[in-house]
């Protein structure tokens, strides 16, 4: 199945001259869903992965899937003021301004071996914030997944020491 085909490109959104890759499409396409989860299993399923941890929001939806699929807990990494308990913060910069995440101070323990997930790889900003908060808390991040990657915005330059899965690339 070619996933690429089942993103949708949204232009000037969030704001004027960005084209947003939705996700949202794929998500509802039954066999499109189970393909990526799949794809991207068969990447970690070899990693002793203990945790897997999602960013906000639509990370959260895969993210929840390959932690089941893999027998590891997952950890949510949200924007600010959505955690209950205590937490730890990191700010990042997106291609389209600033912003910060956060995550429970007991999410990760010492040692846990963690995958990071989130839908789309752009300027690399919220990808590394997630990076420092889990090794903050001791965890061990073996490797980091996308769905999609915008190449030409080389997020990778920020994520060069890590496994990196990203299933579509567009240049």
């Amino acid at each position: 199945m070619n996933l690429e085909k089942l993103i949708r490109d949204v232009p000037n959104f969030p704001k004027e001259g960005i084209i947003f890759k939705d996700i949202t499409t794929l998500l509802k396409n039954a066999e499109g869903l189970k393909e990526t989860i799949n794809l991207l299993y068969e990447h970690s399923k070899d990693k002793q992965i203990t945790k897997v941890a999602g960013i906000e929001s639509r990370g959260f939806i895969i993210g929840g899937a390959l932690a089941n699929k893999l027998n590891a807990g997952f950890v949510p990494i949200r924007k600010p003021n959505k955690l209950p308990a205590e937490k730890i913060y990191a700010t990042y910069e997106l291609e389209y301004g600033t912003d910060k995440i956060e995550i429970h101070k007991d999410a990760i323990e010492k040692g846990d071996r963690v995958l990071l997930h989130d839908d789309l790889l752009a300027t690399g900003g919220t990808m590394e914030a997630a990076v420092k908060l889990i090794e903050q808390l001791g965890g061990e991040v073996v490797q980091i997944s996308f769905i999609i990657e915008l190449k030409f915005l080389n997020g990778i330059e920020k994520l060069k020491n890590y496994d990196l899965v990203s299933l579509i690339k567009y240049e």
